[in-house]
């Protein structure tokens, strides 16, 4: 975590005390929703192809269970704790309220470094980590989906696992899934579509289009990767890429195809030959239209903030921009498109998934992306009506509009007993 961050669990509380300000509930209502319904900390023993034994953590957070089952993603990667698990469960409670989706938010996690294991290691802790949550979640409870450093693959363990407990088949245990295995189309490029339909609506209500406009990304993994590569397609120049090895710079854009086969075959961006070497933080302060941070949350804080000269920043990561860095964009007039907004295509797309999971009815691709494009337009409109109406940032705007939903909710719902 960088020294300039606060935690993750402490901005995310901060942004529901901004909220609880605009809409004025009690300071127990702000408890009740800042608080996880449940938590799960968990030892994961498992055996190393050598023989050896290992004992590794893990969590699942249930941030909130009101407007339905809990839905959130499973991280492994070795900054992983309980606070950057329960920020992560809030968010996702406000993400899937303010696209109107039927859930509450949850995450998880592994402290673990993927790279450093085995298929067969990660598949021994992804089973024995699912057993381990395995009485608080199901279908109807809490629906796991891939985050950073978890796939297709993981999923099907996951569901494979819960399965065979269960002595039957239950494919809509988790979301992000192989096709073959009940997964939706579209569901691999969901999040990174999404984040590229909000740079296109940043854009043009700044009386732009994708067409020739630069663009800066950081991040080159399912999500970042796949957004410089919809945008490339739509006419975008992708100046700069980074992931955890080092960046890349070309003026004149980046040939993005011919990177992404350099990745399948090095694992990495770096050593690239059409492009210049670049320090990955630098990247963050380039002179471009659009920055898009698509690693992990805390990159942009009080010490780079100020620094940062594109107009436009699109959130790809969960928690990228910490509170300090939003005041200070604020003040030198970036639009800012929240993470709960820019990148919640991955759980409509999860949602579809879960529908047509339950309905054994599968979608063709051209009706998922339709459907995503629609209710992601929708509450960006929503977004920006609210912003203008209260003269808030988009940020304000989402979360408020994300609370007010959930804490209707639980007004109706009542307290129990």
């Amino acid at each position: 975590m960088s020294e300039h961050r606060a935690s993750p669990y402490e901005d995310a509380k901060k942004q529901l005390k901004e909220a609880q300000k605009i809409l004025g509930f009690t300071d127990a209502e702000y408890e009740m929703l800042a608080a996880a319904r449940r938590e799960l900390s968990v030892s994961i023993p498992f055996r190393r192809d050598d023989g050896s034994e290992e004992v590794l953590h893990g969590y699942r957070v249930q941030h909130n269970l009101t407007r339905g089952p809990a839905k959130g993603g499973i991280r492994f990667d070795t900054h992983v704790d309980i606070d950057e698990v329960r920020a992560l469960a809030m968010w996702m409670t406000w993400k899937c309220a303010l696209v109107g989706l039927p859930y509450g938010g949850a995450k998880g996690g592994v402290t673990i470094d993927p790279s450093k294991y085995s298929q067969a290691e990660l598949e021994r802790v992804t089973r024995r980590y699912t057993s381990e949550i395995l009485p608080i979640i199901g279908p109807e409870q809490d629906v796991p989906a891939p985050d950073v450093g978890t796939n297709e693959q993981t999923m099907a363990w996951i569901m494979d696992t819960y399965s065979q407990f269960k002595g039957y088949t239950v494919p809509g245990i988790c979301t992000g899934k192989p096709v073959s295995l009940g997964g939706s189309l579209g569901r691999a490029q969901s999040t990174s579509l999404g984040v590229v339909i909000m740079v296109e609506a940043a854009l043009k209500q700044a009386g732009q289009s994708m067409e020739g406009v630069s663009l800066a990304v950081q991040g080159f993994g399912k999500v970042g990767r796949g957004v410089a590569h919809i945008a490339h397609e739509r006419g975008a120049k992708i100046v700069a890429v980074s992931d955890i090895f080092g960046g890349l710079y070309n003026e004149d854009g980046i040939d993005i195809p011919a990177l992404e086969k350099h990745v399948d075959n090095t694992g990495k961006v770096v050593e690239f030959d059409g492009a210049e070497p670049l320090d990955g933080d630098e990247l963050l302060t380039l002179d471009v239209d659009v920055l898009v941070p698509a690693a992990v949350e805390g990159v942009l804080h009080k010490g780079n903030a100020g620094k940062v000269r594109a107009p436009i920043i699109v959130e790809g990561a969960n928690g990228p921009t910490d509170g300090d860095a939003d005041k200070i964009f604020e003040e030198n007039g970036v639009t800012v498109v929240p993470d709960i907004l820019a990148n919640s295509g991955g759980v409509i797309v999860s949602y579809y998934e879960w529908v047509q999971g339950r309905d054994n009815f599968f979608w063709p691709l051209e009706r998922v992306e339709s459907e995503q494009r629609e209710r992601m337009m929708a509450s960006w409109e929503d977004v920006n009506r609210y912003a203008k109406e209260k003269d808030v940032t988009l940020r304000v705007a989402a979360t408020v509009l994300a609370v007010e939903r959930v804490l209707d909710a639980h007004k109706l719902r009542g307290l129990y007993p």
